[in-house]
């Protein structure tokens, strides 16, 4: 494992990032390789953030692909963009200019109601607080995305226990947040995240309020989700042992993407 921590920092320091020119391929830009796996297509991405009186270039112009199954890990000092990038491929925030496709839904082209609609459905989020109301216990919190969308509430909660089984915290469905270890809010986190089947899960820092005995736990949980399951993850991180696991690297500096290294197919 050092040894492959210690190939990755030397490519990140070596490798140059590779920069695609937009073409058309049926509905989607770039390259026609792989063109039916993208589940996450950006194009030229820029993000102001604008006071009136300073305006700060937070994206400058990113591209970037994610392919169906693949668990990307992205880096980069504080303040280089990273979750400036997670909120923006996602559609939680807007962006200045450029563009994003998701399963091949064009975000610039959704209202307000439909961006809501088409993340509750298609994207799961995880975030370094975990985010778990605390007057609801695990299986609440974890049906909770389902009810809101209207799901029959005996099948939200089968649904809701069988993620809670495949993410090992089976046994503590009925505790409340607060009853429960920071590594199984954030095992009760993820699936929530799972719950509705999301072709992509954004996870921000998931690891960042564990100790490292506790985050090797969950970025194993997050990789074996991966490899068994196929689900998609990109994984902003300022941890390289978080980041190894994964199957690429994207470094970010000063709001661009500067290298991408590949650690596994």
């Amino acid at each position: 494992m050092a040894d492959l921590a210690q190939r990755c920092m030397g490519e990140l320091n070596e490798a140059e990032a590779s920069a695609e020119a937009p073409s058309v391929a049926g509905s989607l830009p770039g390259p026609r390789e792989n063109a039916e796996n993208r589940i996450v297509v950006a194009r030229d991405l820029v993000k102001v953030y604008d006071s009136g009186r300073i305006a700060v270039r937070a994206l400058r112009g990113v591209s970037l692909d994610i392919l169906q199954g693949e668990m990307v890990a992205v880096m980069g000092p504080s303040g280089c963009g990273k979750t400036t990038l997670l909120n923006c491929l996602s559609g939680i925030d807007e962006f200045t200019s450029g563009e994003v496709w998701i399963g091949g839904r064009r975000l610039s082209k959704l209202g307000d109601n439909e961006k809501t609609d088409f993340r509750a459905k298609k994207v799961g989020f995880v975030f370094q607080s975990y985010n778990l109301l605390p007057v609801l216990n695990a299986v609440e919190n974890v049906e909770l995305p389902l009810l809101v969308l209207g799901r029959d509430p005996k099948e939200s909660r089968k649904r809701a226990l069988e993620v809670l089984n495949a993410v090992g915290i089976g046994d503590q469905a009925e505790k409340m947040p607060m009853e429960m270890s920071g590594g199984q809010q954030q095992r009760v986190a993820i699936a929530r995240a799972l719950v509705n089947d999301p072709d992509i899960v954004f996870a921000d820092e998931p690891t960042g309020n564990l100790d490292s005995e506790t985050s090797a736990e969950v970025v194993g949980l997050i990789r074996r989700l991966n490899q068994e399951q196929g689900q998609t993850f990109v994984i902003v991180t300022h941890d390289l042992r978080v980041s190894r696991e994964t199957r690429r690297i994207v470094q970010m500096r000063d709001g661009t993407i500067r290298r991408q290294v590949r650690l596994r197919g």
